[in-house]
C-alpha cells in the first residue's frame, strides 16, 4: 500500500501530526492489545494540509474495554459505541468499530452491531474522503479511494449512493456542503442519487438543515447553495426557502454572493436573501430555527440593502441611517453594499465613490460624538413629563421628534434647548 499511496498523493500536501493526547489514547489502546486509528474528517484534513477541527478515534475495543483502559471517561453515545476519553480538559470521542442496522426513519440506525473489522466500519461512512483511517504503525487505510478522490477533487459516496442517502438524508446537504468547503465537484452518480432521494429530507430536522446550509454559506464557495435548487432539494428545506428563488413564473436567478462578504453568519445569509423582503427573509430564517439575533440582523440589512441609492451623501442622512441600526450593523451595511457594487461592475465607480463618502462621514460623526439614539439625548422621559407632557404615548412621540431634530443639528442636544422646545410646543 505504501508505493500506491505515494503515487496517489504525490500532488497533495499532507502532514501526519496527531495531537499528543490523541496519540496517547491510540498508544494505550495498542498497549492493551486493541487496534486504534484516527478516522474520518481529521484524516481528510491531514492529507489536505488543513487543521482538523476534531480528532475522532475508532477502535476494535468495546466501550466497556475502553472505559477499563482510561480513568476518566464520559458515556456520550454508549448505545452507538462512543465513549469520550478525557485528556486533561479536552475530550476525544472513541468509537468501537460498528455495522449499522436498518435506517427506518431515514436518519438514525435502528441498531448497531460491533465488529472487530475496521473495513466494515469504514464502509458505513458517507463519502470516500471521510472513510479513511490512520495511525503511525499501519499508515493510511484507504479502502474506498478517498485519497484519489481528494486528488481529483470529487465528492463520492462510499458504495451505492442511493443506500447512503437512504440511510441518512442529511448526507444530501453534507455532500453539497463539503463540495462548497473544498471546492470539489459532486460525482455524477452521487449527484443523481441526491435528486432521487431528496424527498427523504422531510425526515431531517430544520435545525440540522440550517446548520448545513449555514456551513455552506460560510464556506469559500457560498455560491454552491444554488445546487440546493438545481438538484431539487429546496422544496424539502422549507416552502418559503423554496419559493424565495422559484415562483409561478419560473425560477428566479439566485444572486451570487460576492467574495468580499466576510464569512459571518448574518452577513452571508443577508447576501443570499437580499432579493427577499425583510418579512420574507425573517420567515425563512425563523422556519429554519436560526437564532433571534441573526434573524434581526438579516432583516435590518435586507430592509436597507438598497437604501440611499438615489440620495446624495450628507451628514444628516448618514446620522439618520446610523440611528436606525447598531454601529456594527452600519459597518456591515457598508461592507455589503461595497461588495455588491464591486461584484456587479454596473455604475461601479459612482456607487463606490458614494459609499466611500458615506464611510468618511460616518467616521467623522463617530469622532465628533454626535447623538444618534434616544439614550444619548440630553433629556429623558421623566424630564419630558416634568415639563408637562402627559405620560404614555405622547412622551415617546415627543422624544422621537426631539431625536429627529438633534439628528438634523447635533448642537441642539442640550437640556435647556430641548426643554425649551417642549415647553413651547405645549
Amino acid at each position: 500500500m505504501g508505493s500506491c499511496f505515494e503515487r496517489k498523493v504525490r500532488f497533495i500536501k499532507f502532514q501526519t501530526s496527531i495531537p499528543a493526547p490523541a496519540q496517547e489514547i491510540i498508544d494505550k489502546l495498542n498497549e492493551h492489545g486493541y487496534e486504534a486509528y484516527v478516522v474520518g474528517g481529521c484524516v481528510r484534513d491531514m492529507i489536505l494540509g488543513r487543521e482538523p477541527g476534531d480528532w475522532d478515534i475508532t477502535t476494535s475495543a468495546l466501550p466497556a474495554e475502553v472505559k477499563k483502559v482510561f480513568r476518566r471517561t464520559v458515556d456520550t453515545g454508549i448505545q452507538h459505541g462512543t465513549v469520550t476519553v478525557m485528556m486533561g480538559k479536552e475530550g476525544y470521542e472513541v468509537t468501537t468499530y460498528r455495522i449499522d442496522g436498518e435506517y427506518s426513519d431515514g436518519r438514525h440506525p435502528n441498531s448497531v452491531q460491533f465488529t472487530p473489522n475496521l473495513i466494515e466500519d469504514l464502509k458505513r461512512r458517507d463519502f470516500t474522503i471521510n472513510a479513511m483511517a490512520y495511525n503511525s504503525r499501519t499508515g493510511f487505510v484507504d479502502q474506498f479511494g478517498g485519497v484519489e478522490d481528494l486528488k481529483q477533487g470529487v465528492i463520492r459516496c462510499v458504495g451505492n449512493p442511493i443506500d447512503r442517502f437512504t440511510e441518512d438524508a442529511l448526507r444530501i446537504l453534507r455532500a453539497i456542503r463539503f463540495s462548497a468547503q473544498l471546492g470539489f465537484d459532486i460525482e455524477e452518480q452521487t449527484k443523481k442519487a441526491i435528486s432521487r432521494i431528496a424527498p427523504n429530507m422531510i425526515h431531517v430536522s430544520k435545525e440540522r438543515i440550517q446548520v448545513e446550509l449555514t456551513k455552506l454559506l460560510l464556506s469559500s464557495h457560498p455560491q454552491y447553495i444554488s445546487l440546493v435548487y438545481e438538484l431539487g432539494i429546496s422544496p424539502y428545506v422549507s416552502e418559503q426557502f423554496h419559493r424565495s428563488y422559484t415562483g409561478v413564473c419560473g425560477e428566479h436567478p439566485i444572486p451570487p454572493i460576492p467574495v468580499g462578504i466576510p464569512a459571518v453568519k448574518h452577513m452571508r445569509w443577508a447576501a443570499f436573501l437580499r432579493e427577499c423582503t425583510p418579512q420574507e427573509a425573517g420567515r425563512i430564517l425563523k422556519d429554519l430555527k436560526l437564532d433571534n439575533d441573526t434573524i434581526f440582523r438579516v432583516k435590518v440589512l435586507t430592509e436597507r440593502i438598497h437604501m440611499g441609492e438615489d440620495h446624495p451623501s450628507s451628514k444628516i442622512w448618514v446620522r439618520r441611517m446610523m440611528s436606525q441600526m447598531e454601529d456594527s450593523l452600519f459597518d456591515d451595511w457598508l461592507t455589503l453594499r461595497t461588495s455588491l457594487a464591486l461584484e456587479s461592475g454596473l455604475s461601479c465607480p459612482e456607487e463606490l465613490a458614494w459609499l466611500s463618502e458615506i464611510r468618511r462621514l460616518g467616521e467623522e460623526i463617530r469622532k465628533e460624538g454626535d447623538c444618534l439614539r434616544l439614550k444619548d439625548l440630553a433629556v429623558t422621559g421623566h424630564d419630558i413629563m416634568a415639563a408637562g407632557v402627559k405620560p404614555g404615548k405622547e412622551v415617546g412621540d415627543t422624544l422621537a421628534r426631539l431625536l429627529d431634530m438633534v439628528l438634523e443639528e447635533p448642537k441642539r442636544n442640550r437640556r435647556e434647548w430641548l426643554l425649551q422646545y417642549v415647553t413651547a410646543e405645549l
